[in-house]
Formats: structure tokens, C-alpha cells, sequence
């Protein structure tokens, strides 16, 4: 723990702090209108877990302990989004999407997407000046959204 992860960058080495939290170690903190079931909240959790281990921009859809959809590695969160919501499918009507760092948009992008798919909780680290948004789309469609304060977003 408290250990700072390293990883060759061209001539150099980029240092960050080691991502060594649990799910146990984090704030699960509702900021919508909707709280989620316990059933949600567990998978929430377990999503937050796996999007840690994989590469920005992640994005990850759970449900009943199982990823269902995973999207990595692209230039934004709406192209991982998309692909996470492809490879999950019809499974994605009640499951939980996480995001390893926050949407910078909500309406016509991500989250709306993600909502309009059927998704019934997302979590996410918090901070976007947009906030407000991702607050209002979650609300509109009945999802709830819930704030970490932790961002796994990694190089």
C-alpha cells in the first residue's frame, strides 16, 4: 500500500501513486434522485473493482457478480462506452456500468446512452464541472448515480 506503481514511458519512467484501493476502502455516495437496491449497490461495487483493471478510458458493465461488457483503451468514454454496451447486449437492461473517471458530458454522449440502454446504476469518481448534467440525465431516466471521489483512471 502507498506505493507508487512505475511504468517505461520513451526515455523515462512515469510515476504514479499506486490504485491499492478495495471497494471496502471506498464511499459509495448516491447523488440522485433514485438510491439503489442492494442488488445494485453490489454490483456497483463489483464493477468499480474490475474497471481499476482496465486501461483508460474504461468502462465496465456488471451484473450478478459478471462482467458482461467491457470498453478500453479508446479516446474517449463514449466510444468505450459503446463498445461495453455492444458486448453486453440485451444483459445490460438492470445492470451497473462504471467509469474510471468522470464523464465530462451527459446529455447526447455517454450517459444518456448508457441510460437509454437500460442500465439501472452507474458510479463514477465525481468532479466534472458538468456534474449537474450527469445528475439531471440520470435523474430524467430513473438510474441511479453514485459517486466514488476516487478516479482509477491510470496510464
Amino acid at each position: 500500500k502507498a506505493k507508487l506503481s512505475l511504468r517505461q514511458v520513451g526515455n523515462g519512467w512515469l510515476a504514479q501513486d499506486s490504485d491499492d484501493l478495495t471497494p471496502q476502502d471506498i464511499q459509495f455516495k448516491a447523488v440522485s434522485e433514485k438510491a439503489p437496491q442492494e442488488s445494485e449497490l453490489a454490483d456497483a461495487e463489483f464493477a468499480w473493482l474490475c474497471v481499476k483493471h482496465v486501461k483508460s478510458n474504461a468502462i465496465v458493465i456488471t451484473k450478478n457478480n459478471c462482467m458482461l461488457g467491457m470498453g478500453s483503451g479508446q479516446p474517449n468514454r463514449l466510444e468505450s462506452s459503446r463498445i461495453a454496451l455492444k458486448k453486453a447486449g440485451e444483459e445490460v437492461k438492470g445492470a451497473a456500468l462504471a467509469s474510471d473517471a468522470f464523464f465530462p458530458f451527459a446529455w447526447k454522449d455517454a450517459v444518456e446512452e448508457a441510460c437509454q440502454s437500460g442500465v439501472s446504476v452507474i458510479t463514477e469518481p465525481g468532479g466534472s464541472i458538468r456534474e449537474g448534467d450527469a445528475v439531471d440525465c440520470r435523474d430524467k431516466y430513473g438510474v441511479s448515480l453514485l459517486f466514488t471521489n476516487v478516479r482509477h483512471f491510470s496510464h
